[in-house]
């Protein structure tokens, strides 16, 4: 089989991990790194994701990335530019994001559109993935192969989210703040655009036409002060936010996307929190209620112990193939049906 020629965008958590998938994956072949960070541009691949010495230098040029003639570019910046998806479309490279574009309201209206001609003009894709956004979408739709009638489709996600460190993404939730005000939860809702376009992505692959989206949020607070380390909550201020979209069509909800994320389980307010990661209800005939818990492995001797971070980066790069041979333009997800781990490929390692 021929290998295919990856590029990895940014080298932050979910890049990193991203980064050893492609070198561990004797299918794929690592052919460009692109950097932000000027300490890192220069560095070899391999030191940036604790692997030995690839050759493979990263570049803070998209021109470099560009020469390299990837298939496909995995994107996983913190924030996202789409006028570097948009190039890297044009030249025919393409683009598999965990970056959901939250900061110009999601892969809608004109930047949609722009995707779009950009894959055309270049004949290449782009997909926005990850865990969810991204593979539950697609295990939501399956499950409601069984069904006669299907009425509404819902997925709750409950994480924990104390061990992502990153300070940036809480303080914009206003976390270790008091009160939630309407800038609170507009900034919430600036965020979580990302899981209306999740539950428009469900409503659309049953057949639905989305005519609006219903957002919902509420806040819960520390009973306690809580110290994770690397952040502070004192008592009384947010430590976990449940929010999500009722997309309407028809005139009623057809799918719902809801997160739970806490820092804590010390809540003031006694939230009922799942330990479950995903909660998969359909309501029709037959009625489905599926759960999902994800339990960590023994430690690789090579990595330690495993990452929850993993499931984003894994979902991205089990996408590959099927991005690869997929129509250009914005991929649904008929187009890419159902990504899988090319466990095969894995046994020649």
């Amino acid at each position: 089989m021929e290998k295919l020629r990856v590029a990895q965008w940014n080298t932050g958590k979910v890049g990193k991990l991203a980064m050893r998938g492609v070198l561990d994956n004797p299918a794929l072949e690592l052919v460009g790194v692109f950097a932000y960070s000027p300490e890192k541009v220069g560095q070899d691949a391999g030191a940036l994701c604790g692997r030995p010495d690839t050759g493979i230098k990263a570049t803070g040029d998209i021109d470099a990335i560009i020469a390299a003639r990837p298939d496909v570019v995995v994107y996983t910046p913190f924030t996202g530019n789409v006028d570097e998806v948009v190039k890297l479309l044009e030249n025919g490279i393409n683009v598999l994001s965990t970056n959901l574009f939250f900061h110009t309201g999601g892969v809608r209206g004109a930047v949609k559109e722009r995707m779009q001609a950009a894959g055309e003009r270049g004949n290449a894709s782009i997909y926005i993935t990850g865990i969810n956004p991204g593979w539950i979408n697609s295990i939501a739709a399956a499950v409601t192969g069984i069904c006669a009638r299907v009425d509404c489709v819902s997925i709750y996600e409950s994480a924990d989210c104390s061990s992502y460190e990153s300070p940036e993404t809480w303080n914009f939730f206003r976390m270790g703040q008091h009160g939630v005000t309407d800038e609170v939860v507009a900034a919430a809702k600036t965020w979580l655009v990302m899981f209306r376009d999740a539950g428009e992505r469900v409503a659309e692959a049953l057949g639905f036409v989305p005519e609006d989206a219903e957002f919902y949020c509420d806040y819960a607070t520390a009973a306690e002060r809580i110290d994770l380390g690397w952040f502070v909550m004192e008592k009384g201020t947010n430590a976990a936010v449940r929010a999500g979209w009722n997309i309407k069509a028809h005139g009623r909800t057809v799918a719902r996307a809801q997160i739970t994320w806490y820092l804590t389980r010390k809540l003031a307010e006694g939230w009922d929190i799942d330990s479950d990661e995903y909660h998969l209800v359909v309501e029709g005939a037959p009625n489905v209620d599926l759960r999902m818990h994800f339990s960590d492995p023994a430690p690789s001797p090579v990595d330690g112990p495993w990452d929850t971070t993993g499931t984003t980066s894994c979902a991205t790069i089990n996408a590959i193939r099927q991005i690869k041979a997929a129509r250009p333009g914005v991929l649904t997800l008929h187009d890419i049906g159902l990504p899988h781990a090319p466990a095969g490929d894995w046994e020649n390692r």
